[in-house]
């Protein structure tokens, strides 16, 4: 892939550091965010050493990105609107009405969100929160709900969201909730020490916090652009933009302050069509044509642009400028994948071909520090042909181990392709000594050698990456191979969270930890009857599949347990069936959750 080198990027544009300080109000000090049981979850005094000049165990121009997103405190975006920044991933806003304070987008953690909240009100006053409107559907724009609005509270307060909110918001957390959790301590480096030889930064901020995920559901819901509400006295209009940075999302605007909210579709690097931890893949296409539609619908409404991450920029011709750029830019990665594509590349093929135009590749705010060309490009492929390239060989190879061990003897044995990739690395070629140093670690994950020489290399191509999450996967790579396979610590309980979940999606999170295979020869029905939904769901379990659908027959059941929500979540808990009404055989729900594995994420990724 051909890009602009770092020493062809306009260093002397001072801009971005101008406005990542303007309006600066105060700092938390020190920086750090603790659990009640003192436990921290947030430290970003930690990244102190950005103040210094980038080492060369890092890339200049995420060093620079890093020093930008590290900065932390209370900042004035327009009169009246207010962001904490550098108190975990995401930003918190906070919008003044008539008699308190609209926070928008509460953080990751409750505990980063009350001490962002602290912070707002020791400079600004003991103003109640009046209002909470969540930007889309990530958790870091909702997770510290109950930092700011705390059990007990907030009765009748609006909480504002996209349309589709809820589902999207928990969805992920039941399907692939354990991978993705794996995934991401490579993809934000949370086990990598903070320092100029490890953790940086993720490029979209600094990392991600690790407190209390809670979750407060929607009581006003944003249907159609153009749509406005009226929050303590504050006015505000809605633009939809559904399957872009995230499957529920908008942007608005506050007319009367002339002020502009861009969520996460317009931030100041290239995002992720497809993040390294795993999601569904983003449309390119749409998010374009959405940024284009925001240029023309808030039209002369606005002075100032602000974000969910990053820094906001001031000046309505500026602000059309980088909408402008960053539409050009989510057009040409889609449009000039899909003319690859068509011409018969495939997507390591397009990815390698590809380079963005000169004016977007010397754009800072265009910059793959979060999401790269490289595997965007591998995206889009995706999205529109899957995994398959069309080679009749790559559709049915071995799986890695039995691939790596035959590459390993026709490489003359471990030795010799040990001997071999170290060449290859001497040389430069570092992406083909990883590729064969894998092949040798898969083949024999006991060779202490060929592990501590491919951590090497991991270690060279991370310190060289620009983007913030290839550097803290190599890394991380690295970390686990010499030191073994983390662990993640997966909480499945948040009671909010699951209160969140659909009935369909609860039961989904059964059928997909069903152990097929000693499931095969059961065969029964469980009846589910609830009370507060009035409905019943029919599950079936018949050749390892745990199917299930609403129901209206009242026969058929090998057993029929009657319930409300809240117990059903305690029998997925294992608290027993006390009172709750049973008919028929209760041993099938113990043949049921006999067959029901528990997510792991600590598996290996980096050897088998």
């Amino acid at each position: 892939m051909s890009a602009a080198p770092a020493s062809d990027l306009p260093f002397d544009d001072t801009t971005d550091f101008a406005n990542a300080d303007r309006g600066f109000i105060g700092a938390l000090v020190p920086a750090v965010v603790r659990t009640d049981d003192g436990r921290v979850i947030w430290d970003n005094d930690a990244y102190g050493f950005l103040k210094g000049e980038c080492p060369d165990t890092a890339n200049p121009s995420l060093w620079r990105q890093a020093q930008l997103c590290a900065r932390q405190g209370l900042y004035e975006v327009t009169e009246g609107i207010y962001q904490v920044r550098g108190l975990d991933l995401s930003n918190m806003t906070l919008v003044e009405g008539e008699s308190g304070v609209i926070v928008i987008d509460p953080l990751i953690s409750a505990e980063c969100a009350a001490a962002a909240l602290a912070l707002y009100r020791e400079h600004r006053g003991e103003r109640r929160v009046t209002g909470l409107i969540y930007t889309h559907s990530h958790g870091d724009h909702f997770g510290g709900a109950r930092g700011v609005l705390p059990h007990g509270s907030g009765k009748d307060i609006p909480i504002v969201a996209p349309e589709g909110f809820l589902e999207h918001a928990v969805s992920e957390n039941v399907y692939a909730g354990p991978a993705m959790s794996r995934r991401a301590v490579f993809m934000y480096g949370d086990s990598l020490p903070k320092a100029p030889d490890g953790q940086i930064s993720a490029g979209l901020g600094m990392t991600t916090s690790t407190g209390t995920l809670t979750l407060i559901p929607p009581t006003v819901d944003i249907t159609r652009t153009g749509q406005e509400e009226v929050i303590d006295g504050v006015r505000i209009i809605f633009q939809l933009t559904p399957g872009t940075e995230a499957p529920a999302e908008m942007n608005f605007s506050f007319p009367d302050r002339r002020a502009l909210c861009l969520a996460e579709n317009a931030t100041h690097n290239m995002h992720n069509i497809l993040t390294l931890r795993g999601a569904v893949v983003r449309d390119a296409r749409i998010w374009s044509r959405y940024l284009d539609e925001a240029i023309d619908f808030f039209g002369d409404t606005y002075d100032v642009a602000f974000a969910s991450h990053h820094w906001p920029t001031w000046g309505r011709d500026d602000v059309v400028k980088m909408l402008s750029e960053q539409r050009d830019l989510y057009a040409y990665l889609h449009d000039q994948t899909l003319r690859m594509l068509n011409q018969g590349l495939t997507g390591p093929e397009i990815a390698e071909e590809f380079r963005l135009p000169p004016a977007l590749e010397k754009a800072w705010h265009a910059r793959g520090y979060y999401g790269s060309v490289s595997h965007n490009v591998k995206a889009i492929y995706q999205r529109y042909l899957g995994w398959f390239d069309g080679n009749a060989a790559h559709l049915w190879e071995h799986p890695p181990v039995e691939l790596a061990q035959r590459y390993v003897e026709l490489a003359g044995g471990a030795d010799e392709a040990l001997a071999k990739a170290r060449a290859y690395a001497a040389d430069g070629d570092l992406r083909f000594a990883a590729t064969l140093l894998n092949h040798i670690v898969f083949a024999d994950p006991g060779n202490a050698d060929a592990k501590e020489t491919l951590a090497g290399v991991y270690d060279r191509l991370g310190r060289g990456a620009e983007n913030g999450t290839w550097r803290n996967f190599y890394l991380t790579a690295a970390l686990e191979l010499r030191q073994g396979t983390g662990k993640v610590q997966l909480d499945m309980s948040n009671p909010e969270m699951a209160m969140a979940l659909t009935t369909e999606q609860l039961i989904d999170s059964i059928a997909v930890n069903v152990d097929g295979p000693r499931a095969w020869d059961e065969s029964f029905v469980i009846d589910l009857v609830l009370t507060d939904e009035q409905s019943r769901h029919r599950l079936n379990l018949h050749n390892g599949a745990l199917t299930h659908r609403e129901s209206q027959a009242v026969s058929g059941a090998g057993l029929t347990l009657t319930l409300t929500k809240p117990q059903l979540l305690g029998v997925l808990a294992g608290k027993g069936l006390d009172g709750i009404a049973v008919e028929g055989d209760p041993e099938l729900l113990k043949r049921l959750f006999a067959v029901v594995t528990k997510p792991d994420p600590s598996f290996a990724i980096v050897t088998p």
